[in-house]
């Protein structure tokens, strides 16, 4: 399961990135945000799970999903 973070480094994205870390979720950092702004999104971070986006609360929920 291939599994992006996409961040800014903004003190959502560093929370969001701790949760991951902390229930031992596998992924990747991505600081490019040109595909976030191509899908129509405003704001980071996003997670992306295969091929479906999550925004921050939607994200937060589906990390401990992914246990």
């Amino acid at each position: 399961m291939k599994i992006i973070l996409y961040s800014t480094n903004c003190p959502k994205c560093k929370q969001l990135e701790r949760k991951l870390n902390t229930l031992g979720v596998k992924y990747e950092i991505c600081y490019d945000l040109q595909p976030l702004i191509d899908a129509g999104f405003k704001s980071a971070p996003i997670l992306k799970v295969e091929d479906k986006f999550y925004e921050f609360a939607s994200a937060w929920k589906k990390a401990e999903e992914l246990v």
